[in-house]
């Protein structure tokens, strides 16, 4: 029996544990994570020599900013092409027809849950909200668990006006994901699911935003701060 590959295999689950127990959102405790961890760890050491360029990156500019602007960038290219798929319909922003969308895939919901569903504050949220029950597009009843809250569903007819623009909308989602392959589309999944699942949590909280960012160093440790 080969005791030195049972013991490195044993040395790398360790390792996968650890990991996953600091950062739970990443991999499935699972079979099936461990091996997606072992290829994912194997990309990236096929791949660490060679580290991508961005802007400013001669100058000491770091990833972390690189990230954030390519972010912000990248949520304006969306909004153009989102800008696009609504034109000549009945919807203002794309926000209206998200709201839809998830009023269609998940249920009624309260318009609480709705908002935050949708990372907005509650001023905004509410403004998209008012709009949609002006046009008749969603509806709202009292909720028989919480009389003070209201439930919020599509109506028939805002299911008209969705589908009305839906190949649209479709086109627009796939002029975002531009020229990526289908490994790189479930890559970036992954990567942007595992930010997703870090700042919902600290979203949801609404922490002042003078205290924001203090908090958020206070209770969680970056590499390289």
């Amino acid at each position: 029996m080969n005791y030195t590959l049972i013991k490195d295999y044993i040395d790398l689950l360790e390792e996968f544990e650890t990991e996953v127990s600091n950062s739970p959102e990443s991999y499935p405790v699972t079979i099936q994570g461990f091996k997606a961890w072992i290829s994912g760890k194997g990309n990236i050491e096929e791949h660490h020599l060679d580290e991508p360029y961005w802007e400013g990156k001669e100058n000491g500019r770091t990833p972390e900013s690189a990230i954030s602007t390519l972010l912000v960038h990248l949520n304006r290219y969306a909004k153009t092409y989102s800008k696009s798929a609504i034109s000549h319909s009945e919807f203002s922003t794309q926000e209206d027809f998200i709201y839809l969308i998830n009023l269609k895939a998940f249920g009624e919901m309260t318009k609480m849950a709705l908002i935050k569903k949708n990372i907005h504050d509650k001023p905004v949220g509410m403004l998209i909200i008012a709009r949609l029950l002006r046009q008749g597009l969603i509806e709202q009843t009292d909720s028989d668990v919480d009389k003070r809250s209201k439930l919020i569903r599509i109506t028939e007819r805002g299911l008209q006006v969705l589908e009305n623009q839906m190949e649209k909308i479709r086109q627009a989602t796939n002029i975002v994901a531009g020229n990526l392959n289908h490994n790189e589309k479930m890559e970036l999944i992954r990567i942007l699911n595992k930010l997703d699942r870090f700042h919902y949590p600290i979203f949801s909280r609404n922490i002042n935003p003078d205290e924001l960012i203090n908090t958020v160093y206070d209770e969680y440790v970056f590499k390289g701060s």
